[in-house]
């Protein structure tokens, strides 16, 4: 089976996806009622052996809603009247999914306040807190 590259490192086998197509929705005169010009596009995340764990962990967080409680994630393309043209616009969009998934987020480094943030800041409370203090009650 032909492999699809996704990096230097991952490739998916063309027989991980399932493929199917069906009628536009929306207008397009007699052409949309003739043809199955929408695509498809399933891939099991869970059971896919070309990716490794942690890259389905991050795979999941980002299709959100476009993955099923199986694992699946589910593509839909009707875009143009072509089925060639939906069925190449929704394997790049799985493709670029699964790209963006490769990529580890750097963890946030915890870091203090400078002294000098911290003068500033409480010079600011010190300044307002004079004005406050000015809206008070009149003494004669």
């Amino acid at each position: 089976m032909p492999r699809i590259p996704v990096t230097r490192s991952i490739s998916l086998d063309e027989s991980e996806l399932v493929e199917s197509t069906t009628r536009s929705s929306g207008p397009g005169g007699q052409h949309v009622n003739t043809t199955d010009s929408a695509v498809i596009l399933k891939f099991d995340v869970a059971a896919s052996p070309s990716l490794p764990d942690a890259v389905k962990y991050r795979l999941a967080r980002i299709a959100g809603s476009r993955m099923t409680a199986e694992g699946v994630i589910v593509l839909r393309s009707e875009g143009s009247r072509s089925q060639l043209v939906n069925r190449q616009d929704v394997r790049a969009r799985l493709i670029a999914m699964i790209v963006e998934a490769t990529f580890v987020p750097k963890a946030r480094k915890a870091t203090k306040p400078t002294k000098a943030s911290q003068t500033r800041r409480m010079d600011g409370k010190a300044r307002r807190s004079s004005v406050k203090q000015g809206r008070g009650k009149w003494k004669e």
